[in-house]
């Protein structure tokens, strides 16, 4: 194997692993009585990122890997690791509001709003120059901006909601 094939081959198991990490703490949220908040945009989210990871398989398994941004990629990865275990069993792929739960301060929530946010717009670029996919890197950057941008004004109005109820 490649170690693009063995990068590769990690990213994919770690995104299976998220999405049944999420699955799990959404349904414990909701029997809470938590509720999710603009789920429309939420197939935008998952054919990006499918797309994303099936095309850099398509495209990068036969490239060498470019060392500074491995480097890049896997400091994301220890901030990604640092924001899901300040969030515990809050973390999700979807917007859940959970009315009796205070808002997280704590972590890398001390710094920014939206850390995970911050995480995947490295992640969507790096990983493909990584592999040395500039027009990937570009291409993905930009839908993925767009993506983010419905998603951080749901997820504000969210807060904001959340604000005025406690």
């Amino acid at each position: 194997m490649t170690p693009a094939v063995l990068l590769l081959a990690f990213v994919t198991a770690e995104r299976l692993a998220e999405l049944w990490l999420a699955r799990r703490n959404t349904a414990a949220l909701l029997a809470q009585g938590a509720h999710e908040v603009a789920p429309g945009h939420y197939p935008l989210i998952v054919l990006l990122h499918a797309f994303w990871l099936a095309g850099l398989w398509a495209f990068g398994w036969v490239h060498p890997i470019k060392q500074t941004w491995l480097v890049i990629f896997l400091l994301l990865q220890g901030l990604r690791v640092w924001i899901l275990t300040t969030l515990g069993r809050r973390w999700t792929t979807r917007i859940i509001v959970l009315p009796s739960a205070p808002l997280v301060t704590s972590g890398p929530y001390r710094f920014l709003s939206h850390p995970n946010y911050l995480v995947v717009i490295g992640e969507i670029a790096a990983l493909p120059l990584c592999l040395g996919l500039k027009w990937y890197a570009l291409a993905f950057s930009a839908a993925n901006l767009a993506v983010l941008t419905i998603r951080v004004r749901a997820e504000n109005a969210s807060l904001v909601e959340l604000r005025d109820f406690a």
